[in-house]
């Protein structure tokens, strides 16, 4: 059993989220989806969830979620994201094509995708060239990086290269 489990709370998209997500990401899939009672059951702030997700669950390649379709209660913020960690630029692509849907939220490899949850599409690169002992190295990086919507993994080596 995992000990912490992120859970996200939908509007009323749930299940399409929950299928989207196992779409974009590689070894994922739906364990198990629970619904609200029929319409006629339901009372008071619950009306007009009848049958949409109550919990679901899921695994992003491994890593398990859970998400619910609770109502216009909570939105996402940017200030909790996940991360997507990349070996290579295609990957940043593939997933960057995938998840960012509000191009003015995209910055330094931050995306916000269609239904408002914050992902970090990082590529192994940018830790190792930030991990130099060389200071000015680094400092060129972060430059580089502070710049970037999507990280470009060309850009970062060439920043980290110069005199």
């Amino acid at each position: 059993m995992t000990k912490i489990t992120p859970f996200l709370w939908f509007n009323n998209n749930a299940e399409e989220a929950i299928k989207f997500y196992a779409s974009v990401f590689k070894n994922s899939k739906i364990v198990s989806i629970d619904r609200y009672p029929n319409e006629e059951d339901l009372e008071g702030p619950m009306k007009g969830f009848g049958g949409k997700v109550l919990n679901g669950e899921f695994e992003l390649d491994g890593q398990k979620f859970m998400a619910i379709d609770g109502g216009p209660v909570w939105e996402f913020s940017g200030a909790t994201s996940f991360v997507v960690n990349c070996k290579d630029q295609q990957e940043v692509d593939y997933y960057w094509g995938k998840l960012s849907a509000v191009p003015e939220a995209e910055r330094c490899g931050w995306c916000k995708d269609k239904f408002g949850v914050t992902w970090q599409i990082i590529p192994k690169q940018l830790g190792e060239l930030m991990s130099d002992s060389d200071s000015e190295k680094v400092k060129r990086v972060t430059r580089a990086m502070l710049q970037m919507k999507k990280i470009v993994v060309a850009d970062l080596e060439s920043a980290y290269k110069e005199k």
